[in-house]
């Protein structure tokens, strides 16, 4: 049995997706904190200061909170700031790994090959079509 998982657990196609998860949660760390850090700031500056973080809608009459964390503890909350932070998030992770595969595609294009050089018998069997179909 320990064989078989060995086998199974360092396979090719199962390690390289193992390794592929750990560095995709670290790039998303990376862009989490671009968009927190970098990009929500700005967005915020332009319009006004806003802050995404703390927009929500309360879910109860228990609350009346003017932050987010607070908010939640007195009771259910609609977060859809945090939902336009993580959104945007996923926008840029996704246009990220489109321009990765579309780069990987380019590079893997290979130029079509040119024809191979006609045997002997082919350019024998060509001039015989030619002279016939000049008949």
């Amino acid at each position: 049995m320990w064989k078989e998982f060995k086998t199974f657990a360092f396979k090719g196609n199962a390690f390289d997706l193992a390794i592929g998860v750990i560095i995709g949660l670290a790039f998303s760390k990376i862009v989490t904190s671009i968009v927190d850090d970098l990009i929500m700031p700005i967005i915020g500056a332009i319009f006004g200061g806003l802050d995404f973080s703390n927009y929500f809608l309360g879910l109860s009459s228990n609350v009346t909170a003017t932050n987010l964390a607070a908010a939640r503890e007195q009771g259910a909350v609609f977060a859809y700031g945090s939902f336009i932070t993580v959104l945007i998030n996923f926008l840029i992770i996704a246009w990220i790994l489109f321009m990765l595969v579309k780069a990987s595609n380019t590079m893997r294009r290979e130029e079509p090959a040119a024809p191979p050089a006609p045997t002997p018998t082919e350019k024998l069997l060509t001039e015989i079509r030619d002279l016939l179909k000049n008949k």
